[in-house]
């Protein structure tokens, strides 16, 4: 059981909360803290203060007060105009992981939402009952409105949910498993959608696909390695400890450990006295990535466990404040990042798979075919790779440079972090093909020089990916092999090799 505070939330317990479906739980303590903080808003609707987002309208309606009978109306009204999102909804994990991430941020008692709102998005979790949400239509501030309202609709009874492998409206599947829709109190509306938890969603699913394949990366290349007979000697701990980065280092190390023992790998002047940059290179590249990750990894981890909408209520209820964590430019600045990292292992991963299928490259059959000129082998797959790795050049120009101002000016710079962080996680899908087509041509260049000369870990591994892809005995649809090859690396648990 994930216990939700507000404030401890972390990568490893939303991993298991999203992909092993542990149940959720708020804390004690919490709740009485999203209870003062309702409680202060009750007071503030009936002294009729003239609070943003409490009793005026929102956005450049600022200065419109409303009516104290009418403050009901405007959170609904708010979800549903503002539900406006289009294009492919997110996956069923980020909608999991958006319910789980708003239900934190209002544990911390800023929000002035009833304790019965994180109940019913923690029963949402519980339940495996995921709103349908639009990827498209959100700046990045003021926070993800449009994927956050549809999110919200479903409270209310409205909009649609994915239940049981199925869409269906949100009504139907609330009554069949017996939770009344909510009515929205003063503020709790603004509360469920003024923050950056569709981009922090999408960006922690992403991360965690990632990490994980940075982790694979390392060993494919490996593989790679032992294929083209590389040179052992350019991950010396010597040379990275001489240049200081602790990723450099780290990975490095990994590489050594991967092919410890191997009869495969060669030392500088057996057959040649260097390896090109693709893999000589592999601990200084992988492990730029892995900076880049780490800096992810944190700014991840406090958004996770920040309030992010708009006003807070501070003192109980005696300092509420407008200002603007809403403003998604963390995000949007981490995702932006991971995408280059991400796009770097799969640029470097190609010229790894050029050179295990070009004859001028090295000795192995041309395209590691198994009858060259009859068979065409790998030739192909390489220009796969070579298309996704350029697909991956335009997605990951930055969209945090970007701004378009809204609201009639008053939201004149926005963040566009849930653009980052959807195309963080479409490069993360190419970046895992290339990878993934890396794998079936190394396996075939072990092959060809020895698999009973591998290391023992790359030859476990090596084992295990040839129940997946069998080796290349003649043509076929190479598309099947790589798409279960990457249905099997997003499964493999690292651990077990």
């Amino acid at each position: 059981m994930v216990v939700l505070t507000g404030n401890t939330l972390t990568l490893e317990e939303i991993r298991r909360v999203l992909f092993e479906k542990e149940k959720v739980e708020p804390s004690k303590e919490s709740m009485m803290a999203v209870k003062e903080s309702h409680d202060a808003v009750k007071r503030i609707v009936e002294e009729e203060r003239v609070i943003y987002g409490i009793t005026t309208g929102f956005g450049k309606f600022s200065d419109v007060l409303i009516d104290q009978k009418d403050v009901k109306d405007l959170q609904l009204n708010l979800i549903r105009s503002h539900a406006c999102g289009v294009g492919e909804t997110f996956p069923e994990s980020v909608s999991r992981a958006m319910l789980l991430l708003r239900a934190n941020a209002l544990l911390k008692g800023f929000s002035g939402a009833r304790p019965v709102v994180i109940e019913r998005l923690l029963e949402l979790v519980n339940q495996e009952i995921y709103p349908v949400v639009p990827q498209q239509g959100s700046l990045g501030a003021s926070g993800d409105l449009a994927p956050l309202s549809h999110l919200a609709l479903v409270l209310v009874g409205e909009g649609e949910v994915f239940y049981q492998g199925e869409r269906r409206p949100a009504d139907e599947v609330l009554s069949e498993v017996g939770l009344e829709p909510l009515t929205l109190e003063a503020k709790e509306g603004l509360a469920l959608i003024n923050g950056t938890q569709a981009m922090t969603a999408m960006g922690v699913v992403a991360y965690l696909e990632a990490e994980k394949l940075a982790y694979q990366s390392e060993l494919i290349a490996a593989v790679t390695m032992e294929g083209l007979n590389g040179i052992i000697d350019a991950f010396d701990e010597k040379i990275h400890l001489a240049r200081g980065y602790k990723q450099q280092v780290e990975t490095a190390k990994r590489m050594r450990e991967y092919l410890s023992g191997s009869q495969l790998i060669t030392k500088q002047g057996e057959i040649r006295v260097q390896d090109a940059y693709s893999i000589r290179c592999i601990p200084q590249v992988h492990g730029a990535s892995w900076q880049a990750l780490d800096y992810v990894k944190e700014k991840l981890e406090i958004e996770m466990n920040a309030a992010t909408d708009n006003p807070l209520v501070f003192d109980e209820g005696d300092s509420i404040i407008s200002g603007g964590n809403f403003h998604g430019q963390p995000i949007a600045f981490a995702m932006d990042f991971m995408k280059i990292a991400v796009a770097e292992l799969a640029n470097i991963s190609e010229r790894r798979i050029e050179r295990l299928v070009n004859p001028q490259l090295n000795d192995l059959p041309p395209f590691l075919s198994p009858e060259p000129g009859l068979q065409s082998g790998a030739m192909i797959m390489q220009y796969c790779a070579a298309a996704l790795v350029s697909e991956n050049k335009t997605l990951a120009h930055p969209a945090s440079v970007d701004s378009i101002p809204s609201s009639a000016n008053q939201e004149d710079h926005v963040s566009m972090g849930t653009i980052a962080a959807r195309h963080a996680y479409q490069i993360i899908q190419n970046a895992t093909n290339v990878l993934a087509i890396e794998l079936i041509c190394a396996l075939q260049a072990a092959e060809f020089k020895g698999f009973e000369k591998m290391a023992e870990k790359t030859k476990k591994f090596y084992v295990a990916a040839r129940n997946v892809v069998p080796s290349i005995t003649k043509d076929r649809i190479f598309s099947k092999d790589t798409a279960a090859c990457v249905d099997w690396l997003k499964g493999l648990d690292m651990k077990n090799l």
